[in-house]
């Protein structure tokens, strides 16, 4: 038994001479993934977010939103009603890939973003859908007006109509929009103190501009009283990469979804 534990002494020691040599390195402690590990993983290794298919635009096209989290406070973040306002379809993905990066932001919260409205017409890269009609003025609102441009009835077009879905499967607290080129946070319904907050976080004046016959932020803003914010990006956005949108105008949409908190 002495003889044993002076072996034990022994290769203690030896083992103690050849870590301060720098030769043996004893293995490390298990460590616990954070939250700030989890958002440096790579994509693949994120959760995806859930996709549903709502219905197809008039050629055809997959009408597609994408949900991550599943709180009770809900917002709803599109883009790309018009066609030829591009710049927020990369912006809305963007913030998928940060929500999925980051999902302690979605305690309590759920998001529904939906990055192209009009798939035909960012497409073809005009305002109107492959039907020539405007979408933001295809909705059933008081100010409605029936014509050519904003369809012979309401929500006659299947894009509209996809967004009407989102609007009564998820019922979301409050909206994000994202036009071009106006340069300003717009807003509708009951979103000042929302189109406040919202501008604090980038260089976009708030302007009221009013909600247009028969738009969405007429319909989800004035009639269902929905808050709703329409984020009007310069026609300068469109030249802009993930990134940079990003950079200038991501903590304006987590400010929108984590009001009335602030982002971090």
């Amino acid at each position: 038994m002495i003889r044993d534990w002076s072996n034990i002494v022994r290769i203690g020691l030896l083992l103690g001479v050849l870590a301060v040599a720098g030769c043996y390195e004893p293995e490390p402690s298990p460590k616990i993934l954070g939250e700030e590990q989890r958002a440096v993983l790579p994509p693949a290794q994120l959760p995806p977010l859930k996709q549903r298919v709502l219905g197809r635009s008039v050629q055809g096209r997959a009408i597609i939103i994408q949900t991550a989290g599943q709180g009770s406070d809900t917002t709803l973040v599109m883009a790309t009603i018009h066609g030829n306002e591009p710049a927020g379809t990369p912006l809305v993905n963007r913030l998928g890939e940060h929500l999925r990066a980051n999902p302690q932001l979605l305690a309590g919260r759920r998001v529904i973003l939906m990055p192209v409205a009009n798939p035909d017409g960012l497409a073809a890269g005009t305002r109107e859908n492959a039907r020539g009609i405007d979408l933001n003025r295809n909705f059933l609102a008081s100010n409605r007006i029936n014509n050519a441009t904003n369809g012979h009835a309401p929500l006659s077009e299947p894009e509209a109509r996809a967004l009407q879905t989102v609007i009564s499967d998820y019922r979301p607290s409050r909206i994000i929009s994202i036009h071009q080129p106006l340069t300003c946070v717009d807003y509708d319904g009951p979103a000042g103190a929302l189109a406040t907050r919202v501008a604090q976080y980038c260089d976009l004046p708030i302007k009221k501009l009013g909600a247009k016959p028969g738009s969405f932020g007429a319909y989800a803003g004035e009639e269902l009283k929905i808050p709703i914010i329409t984020l009007e990006l310069p026609e300068s956005a469109s030249k802009l990469d993930a990134a940079a949108l990003w950079a200038q105008y991501g903590k304006s949409l987590l400010a929108a979804i984590m009001y009335p908190e602030h982002p971090v």
